[in-house]
């Protein structure tokens, strides 16, 4: 088994884009809540391919609001596998043939390290002003290291400025508020598929907007292409389709490094996609939740806060978060930053809901600015931990012969097992997610991404080794049509790649 390198961290010492790297590859719900997420609960909301609209569904339950009826409908149809699991979950002493999550996209392998980090005496401070109301976007001790932060890691070619920042309680509460306050009900979001499907609530439980789809295929074309390679002809017509069914689009999300794809855009794609949406005069919302996990060193990373000049900076917002890169997704804390005084004005007002507490924002200022210790040693030894969890997971899908992209970047790589559907349907993909998870192992499929192939699921490779391992032995398990959780070997016989680090 591959192992983690045994380094005493009790205290700390004193590129764009490189070659794109592809691994192995050549319902019936009612209309009772008709319109709900337009508010016009006397007019049927357009019926767009590509769309993404929850407010076709039905509900017997009456204690709740048509609104709270579709929040509801939300939790029961998207959490399935999440709630089983937690039910069930794998514990090495207490429950060993419980549920291995290979299917939440979080960072479980420097738990270490940043225990040791948040624990030093710089991070436990109270004072009173702490403890008080503050500027709702943020203490200006904290916006001003955001600023500097994402000034060094994101290169960009003039220091940020603190009043552009705003600090939230997490990425999708980011999503929330920028959908509330730049859409009006009804309207629409292009985003490319398949994409962190989680966005669909973001956007849509508050502020009521909708997602209209820019489909991509796993295809290559030519020498030039790529496999769900995003265009600006691709966004053209996703564009087109929507006005053609009534639907207006305010704004366009890109998540980059991408998710579930791992894929990052290079300095002239992010141009074009900026450059196409000043010409519809959109809105762009940039995710980089893990902008600071390309764990490969031939592949270089360009945020668009990098670039040299924005094509239309008073509508581009840039989005992170600790919950990825530092592995905190339970901490949450996010941060916009936006040219755009009015949006960050609007958004800072729903932090009275979305806010901080004060400690938090102390904690975070303490870690963001030190910078020795982010550089010297948790970077290089995260992306280290990455790639060797990388590595041992792409080795034993190639020992399979399965298909798979990888773009040394994220937590996770998208695998192809289009050929484990006879039928290659939908259908047939939820049941092999079905007896994944009835072998204890939880996956995400590509429905849940909206990815158009039946076939592609997301494996989650940043969790510790002996959880690693059993987790593929499970999955090796449903795949030669032997679901034995009980006779689980120990993690220990998993095969393993030779001198890797973990």
């Amino acid at each position: 088994m591959f192992t983690l390198p045994q380094k005493d961290f009790s205290a700390p010492t004193t590129r764009c884009l490189g070659p794109t790297c592809m691994q192995d590859l050549g319902s019936s719900h009612g209309d009772d809540l008709e319109g709900e997420c337009s508010r016009k609960l006397d007019q049927k909301l357009p019926e767009l391919p590509g769309v993404g609209d929850p407010a076709m569904l039905s509900s017997d339950t009456s204690y709740l609001s048509s609104r709270g009826r579709m929040i509801k409908w939300f939790w029961d149809s998207a959490e399935e596998g999440y709630r089983t699991y937690h039910m069930d979950e794998y514990d090495e002493n207490k429950n060993p043939s419980g549920i291995i999550n290979l299917g939440v996209s979080e960072n479980k392998l420097c738990s270490d390290l940043l225990s040791w980090r948040l624990s030093q005496s710089d991070m436990q401070r109270v004072e009173p002003s702490l403890l008080q109301y503050a500027d709702w976007r943020g203490h200006l001790f904290l916006r001003e290291e955001v600023a500097k932060f994402l000034s060094f890691y994101c290169k960009s070619p003039a220091p940020l400025r603190p009043e552009n920042v705003v600090v939230l309680n997490g990425g999708a509460s980011l999503f929330s508020a920028l959908a509330t306050v730049l859409c009006e009900a009804g309207e629409a979001f292009l985003i490319p598929t398949p994409y962190y499907g989680a966005i669909t609530q973001h956007v849509c439980l508050y502020g009521n907007v909708r997602l209209a789809y820019v489909y991509l295929d796993s295809e290559v074309t030519g020498l030039d292409t790529r496999p769900f390679q995003l265009t600006v002809e691709k966004l053209e017509t996703a564009l087109r389709e929507a006005h053609s069914e009534g639907v207006k689009v305010k704004g366009l999300i890109l998540i980059n490094p991408q998710n579930p794809l791992g894929d990052i855009y290079s300095p002239e794609e992010l141009q074009e996609y900026l450059v196409f949406a000043k010409r519809h005069k959109l809105h762009v919302i940039v995710d980089e939740v893990y902008m600071l996990s390309v764990f490969e060193e031939s592949v270089g990373y360009c945020s668009v806060l990098s670039l040299e000049r924005l094509p239309d900076p008073q509508r581009t917002h840039v989005m992170w978060a600790t919950s990825k890169d530092f592995g905190m997704s339970g901490l949450r804390f996010g941060t916009l930053y936006t040219e755009n005084q009015d949006v960050a004005t609007a958004v800072a007002s729903l932090c009275r809901y979305h806010g901080l507490s004060g400690l938090v924002q102390y904690q975070m200022a303490q870690l963001l600015q030190d910078r020795d210790w982010i550089n010297q040693v948790y970077l290089p030894e995260n992306h280290a931990r990455l790639k060797a969890a990388h590595t041992y997971v792409s080795e034993e899908l190639r020992a399979l012969g399965i298909p798979f992209l990888s773009r040394g970047a994220g937590f996770f790589i998208w695998v192809d097992l289009r050929k484990y559907l006879p039928k290659g349907t939908f259908e047939e993909e939820m049941l092999l997610w079905r007896r994944f998870l009835d072998n204890k192992v939880l996956l995400s499929f590509g429905k849940a991404f909206e990815c158009k192939e039946p076939g592609w699921f997301r494996f989650v490779f940043s969790d510790q080794a002996h959880r690693l391992c059993l987790g593929m032995q499970r999955v090796r398990q449903v795949l030669a049509g032997k679901s034995q959780v009980a006779e689980d070997a120990p993690p220990s016989q998993s095969q393993e790649p030779s001198d890797q680090r973990r």
